[in-house]
């Protein structure tokens, strides 16, 4: 189950990170000509602006229900998920492959490579700080012991994955611009400066495009994952009073709000109130287990009238 405070503190340090890195980089750019430097200041001011989104996402996905919306807002966090994927795709990586183009087409020199140096590692240890809560709060996510890539494949909540991800990918960013900076001032050919500024929007366009596939799943409604829905099954079918049962359908609203609908054969020999106290049974059962079924529905079979017992 997601922790909503966990996911928060990694967005908090995220943008707190990246105002200040965003400042450093853009101040280090305009002093050195440096294109790549460039690009990393976009894309940490990228970053902060859809840090911002998902806390709002967040905050709105937590209204309660109303008379247009019986079953909540949760989805909300989905739509901004995907607004910071647009905005990953289209401005980071846009733009950062853009002033990279423009840099070859028009080559400047970097003039003074310390600044970039001084700036590259400062971003390092800060971006390593904000990379190290958005894992956290993925972390806290888990059930069981599952490897990162399949956490991130299968985490339902925008604010912990795209967190992770606008941060590794801030790193590797990172990486990729301070090996541009090196090469172009050791080999004093600008082109590798340019070059790094468009692999960083190549890098961000990959991110987005991961990011998209994510989101979208969960807009258009997944289902809690093979594990969890075997386990939903099992503890139906302990009930004692449970006959049969079909494979529950189950979709997530929000990280933490699963809605279930579940066909059940009670056994033929129970009165109207007995079937009424064996689905609220099974019900506190599930919800034991998996407090994030909110919404669980269930329809009885094979009742026998109470007038014919």
């Amino acid at each position: 189950m997601a922790n909503a405070n966990a996911s928060k503190l990694s967005l908090y340090g995220g943008i707190a990170a990246n105002i200040a890195i965003a400042i450093s980089k853009f101040v280090a750019a305009y002093f050195t000509g440096s294109s790549a430097m460039l690009s990393e200041g976009i894309h940490s001011l990228v970053d902060t602006g859809n840090s911002g989104l998902l806390l709002y996402g967040t905050a709105q996905s937590q209204r309660p229900p109303d008379a247009e919306h019986p079953f909540g807002h949760s989805k909300e966090l989905y739509f901004w998920g995907l607004i910071v994927a647009v905005l990953i795709f289209a401005i980071g990586g846009g733009m950062s492959f853009y002033e990279g183009i423009k840099h070859i087409q028009h080559p400047e020199p970097i003039e003074d490579a310390g600044w970039n140096y001084v700036v590259l590692g400062l971003s390092f240890l800060f971006e390593g700080i904000a990379f190290y809560l958005s894992v956290k709060a993925l972390l806290a996510q888990s059930t069981g012991n599952i490897g990162f890539v399949k956490m991130l494949r299968t985490s339902r909540d925008p604010a912990v994955f795209a967190s992770v991800m606008e941060n590794l990918a801030a790193l590797v960013g990172l990486a990729i611009a301070g090996l541009g900076v090196f090469l172009g001032h050791l080999l004093n050919n600008p082109y590798f400066d340019g070059g790094a500024s468009i692999a960083i929007g190549l890098l961000l366009m990959l991110v987005a495009i991961f990011l998209v596939g994510r989101t979208k799943g969960l807009l258009v409604g997944a289902g809690v994952d093979a594990p969890t829905l075997a386990n939903l099954e099992r503890i139906a079918r302990d009930q004692p009073q449970v006959r049969e049962i079909r494979s529950p359908l189950t979709m997530y609203l929000g990280p933490n709000d699963v809605i279930m609908a579940l066909d059940v054969d009670f056994a033929d020999n129970l009165s109207s109130n007995q079937v009424a106290a064996a689905v609220e049974e099974l019900q506190d059962a599930i919800r034991r287990e998996h407090p994030e079924v909110q919404r669980i529905f269930i329809e009885a079979k094979n009742l026998v009238p109470a007038a014919e017992k």
